[in-house]
């Protein structure tokens, strides 16, 4: 069911409570922000605002903090960041409930931005307190939720509220929502997903509900060896989940039966340690990996091979790196499967969270994809097929829409 947006609704001096997912990294040294994405990704929905003569009141957490006020997770420094991106005053409250945060509200005009501190320096934030989410909402007269990232958490500043307080989303959960459910519930074929990382465990939500679904599903990173153990390949001293191995036959059966392709990999980069400069081989999955080595990546016959499964594809969905992408010797395959999905033409490119995020921002290639997640456990779950709290507590346009009658 498709949701209310911001651009439904006349924002004309109304007070606005976007829930924006400002959790940045702050640098230890100086401070201040070191990766303003975060920010950059709310710029659209806060201008729109601005724009239509609303009154802008922003919430976000950062980091994790106790419960309580701890200055090294303040959202003062995003304050700073805001305004040069804007090019506007934004008025910084170091609380964001209580008498100084209402003081400084109720002064605003049209087109005014005030950041309010830290949720969750309250506990009452990730409890979803009713009482608080109710305080919260009174200092506005319209939520918004523009914080993907925390869409699979019940939270008082992005769930609870919604009781107190008509919520649409802005135009970061508007796309989150339209590509990631496309993905998941109307995708064009043929549908690839590739999947990676370290876990099967991680992804065994994933996989089970896009068996339903894709085509192909590619397996990379270090969670192919519990696969591969399971299909009775020597792999070393590879990471593998040894009670995971009977889900992982089971899983192929099912693919099989489905006639979903399964494809794993047929070579893989090994080492004896994980470190930048140390010897690697390359070595086939059938003759197996020697004792006291370990798969790091994966091969250049298993990329052929991959990129040849991508030719045609008109959905492809990629969440995890497809080997220790950070160093360098590691990163070849992580690296050349993130070209090629760049590289598609007429497909529905989506980079679903985490860190194949990281990956394809590291090699810069996330303006060439059609949508670059800005959730990890969220889009993990969206992809398993939940229903996300932070977005069922949005209004439904036909609810919107006999409302509006």
């Amino acid at each position: 069911m498709s949701k209310k947006s911001i651009k439904d609704i006349d924002l004309k001096s109304k007070r606005v409570l976007i829930r924006a997912d400002f959790n940045v990294p702050i640098d230890k040294e100086t401070g201040e922000v070191s990766d303003d994405t975060r920010i950059r990704a709310a710029l659209p929905t806060i201008n729109h605002i601005i724009d239509s003569g609303g009154r802008v009141i922003l919430t976000s957490h950062l980091g994790r903090p106790k419960g309580e006020p701890d200055p090294k997770y303040s959202l003062r420094p995003v304050a700073k960041v805001l305004e040069d991106l804007l090019g506007r005053n934004v008025a910084f409250v170091e609380d964001c409930v209580g008498e100084g945060a209402r003081r400084v509200i109720e002064a605003m005009q049209d087109g005014d931005v005030v950041l309010l501190e830290n949720v969750r320096f309250h506990a009452e934030e990730t409890k979803n307190d009713r009482g608080f989410a109710k305080e919260l909402a009174s200092l506005a007269d319209i939520h918004v939720n523009d914080a993907f990232g925390t869409a699979h958490r019940a939270h008082a500043s992005n769930v609870g509220v919604a009781e107190f307080l008509p919520s649409v989303a802005g135009f970061l959960m508007e796309k989150e929502i339209k590509m990631l459910g496309k993905a998941v519930h109307d995708p064009e074929h043929p549908y690839v997903v590739i999947l990676g990382g370290a876990k099967v465990s991680d992804k065994i939500g994933v996989i089970t509900n896009l068996l339903e679904k894709a085509d192909k599903i590619l397996i990379g990173g270090a969670m192919m060896f519990t696969f591969l153990k399971a299909l009775g390949k020597p792999i070393g001293d590879s990471l593998a989940e040894d009670d995971k191995i009977e889900l992982s036959k089971e899983i192929m059966a099912e693919a099989e039966k489905k006639s979903v392709e399964l494809v794993l990999p047929v070579d893989t980069i090994i080492a004896k340690e994980i470190a930048s400069g140390v010897e690697k081989k390359t070595v086939s999955v059938d003759e197996g990996i020697p004792q006291g080595w370990k798969g790091l990546d994966i091969g250049p016959e298993t990329l052929k091979l991959f990129v040849s499964k991508l030719e045609g594809a008109r959905t492809v969905v990629w969440n995890g790196p497809m080997g220790v992408f950070e160093i360098d010797d590691f990163a070849v395959g992580t690296k050349k499967i993130a070209q090629a999905i760049a590289a598609l033409k007429d497909s529905t490119t989506i980079i679903g969270g985490g860190d194949s995020v990281a990956a394809i921002n590291k090699f810069n290639l996330a303006d060439r994809v059609s949508h670059v997640s800005t959730g990890g456990g969220a889009s993990l779950e969206m992809l398993e097929g939940k229903e996300l709290p932070g977005i069922a507590s949005l209004i439904s346009e036909e609810a919107g829409k006999k409302n509006d009658d």
